[in-house]
């Protein structure tokens, strides 16, 4: 039995430093790749991406979480941005890899962004579900949150839920819940696509473009040698786990999609015309 409590307590603290540290990009995160176009900045505070012509630039997490509520707080290439996408998401690696994606798609000086949402799971996607924002995500930074448990992954903007997608394997929907995952994020050039279906090129005299990330905090489990820090720890620390929407979240999530939400896969027939996937029959 007190072999048991220490272990338990051991997880218990272990989840808490996780926590704590998180802010610090030099211990949490490692550039992957940009040639010295992403930086760590302020004694680990703060990191930059950039994108010239060149290339863009991008960082992945040292960690890998299996179940986690995450938030980064972004604060987007102002100006005009046509043509670029600051992706920032989760995934794992494979042929059958599961993924939870924010892209921020630029637009021209003055058009809002389109934030971008998407679910993989064992290598499929096609889950799109797109929004304006309801405020100037460049002008400040502003919290970018995903909460995924074994039930539900939640994407949420400043505290606010835009989307929910529910497990449900019981119908046949197949729902990340085995593969740890990454977080990553980057700045590219995707003007073939990004803008207008691409037609608006990105304007180069406007680079370097730059997108800026803080306050990083990941309640989580971690993965190490396929054994997760939350395995034995069943107490209050990990409540995020069985998290779900109350009902005045479930009322901010009707009104952002009420308001704000510019596409879903699940209303559009003309994209599915043998039938809507399975889980658009009820909330996805």
């Amino acid at each position: 039995m007190a072999f048991s409590r220490l272990l338990l307590l051991t997880c218990i603290v272990g989840y808490f430093l996780i926590a704590r540290s998180a802010s610090n990009f030099y211990q949490d995160f490692d550039i992957t790749w940009g040639d010295g176009r992403a930086k760590i900045l302020n004694n680990g505070d703060l990191l930059t991406l950039s994108l010239d012509k060149a290339s863009g630039s991008g960082f992945q997490s040292k960690n890998e979480y299996l179940f986690g509520k995450i938030d980064m707080q972004l604060k987007l290439v102002p100006g005009n941005s046509a043509g670029t996408v600051t992706a920032y998401y989760l995934s794992s690696k494979g042929a059958t890899w599961d993924e939870i994606d924010f892209e921020f798609l630029g637009n021209l000086s003055g058009d809002p962004y389109i934030l971008h949402t998407n679910v993989f799971s064992q290598g499929k996607g096609n889950r799109e579900q797109q929004f304006y924002l309801w405020f100037d995500p460049t002008a400040d930074f502003h919290t970018y949150s995903i909460l995924w448990n074994p039930q539900r992954i939640v994407f949420s903007v400043d505290g606010t839920p835009i989307r929910e997608f529910k497990n449900m394997e019981s119908k046949g929907v197949p729902f990340p819940k085995n593969q740890a995952m990454r977080i990553y994020s980057s700045l590219w050039n995707a003007d073939d696509w990004a803008t207008r279906g691409g037609l608006v090129k990105t304007d180069w005299s406007q680079a370097p473009f730059t997108a800026s990330y803080r306050n990083f905090n990941a309640n989580a489990c971690t993965m190490s040698s396929g054994t997760s820090s939350c395995s034995n720890s069943v107490s209050s620390p990990n409540a995020w786990l069985s998290e779900e929407l109350d009902s005045t979240n479930q009322e901010r999530l009707k009104w952002v999609q009420n308001n704000y939400m510019i596409y879903n896969y699940c209303t559009d027939a003309k994209r599915f015309p043998q039938g809507l996937p399975t889980e658009c029959n009820t909330t996805a």
